[in-house]
């Protein structure tokens, strides 16, 4: 099958990786992320669009310098060349999924750790998952 058909609330909550690549089709991308209680994604600035979805947890988007206050069922989209953040500022993880319009990591990464995701240059190379 083409495409990617799956519970992805269940995989977002059951994810423990920083950063898991799940699908990368041509001009989109699927990823799940989970920030450690204080943690954060680091403020940062694409040249493409992204969405993210809250599963669990609590935290702070920080878009343009407005913190705003988010939890499970918050859905937040940054538009291309605007600096944002996402902070955990709860006491259990915060798990979320992102969708990156077009691709931004190589199809099928994962990052343990923010350190790894930190370390490693690595970009979208235009492989896709199918």
């Amino acid at each position: 099958m083409q495409g990617f058909v799956k519970d992805i609330e269940s995989i977002a909550t059951r994810n423990v990786d920083f950063r898991r690549v799940l699908y990368t089709a041509k001009y989109s991308q699927l990823v799940v992320m989970s920030l450690a209680p204080s943690e954060e994604i680091g403020e940062e600035v694409h040249t493409l669009d992204q969405f993210f979805r809250v599963e669990d947890g609590t935290g702070v988007a920080v878009i343009e310098d407005v913190r705003t206050a988010i939890a499970d069922g918050f859905a937040i989209i940054v538009p291309a060349g605007v600096k944002h953040n996402i902070i955990n500022n709860g006491l259990v993880p915060l798990k979320l999924y992102t969708l990156y319009s077009p691709p931004n990591h190589r199809d099928g990464v994962v990052h343990h750790t923010r350190e790894e995701a930190t370390v490693d240059n690595e970009h979208f190379t235009g492989e896709t998952t199918q």
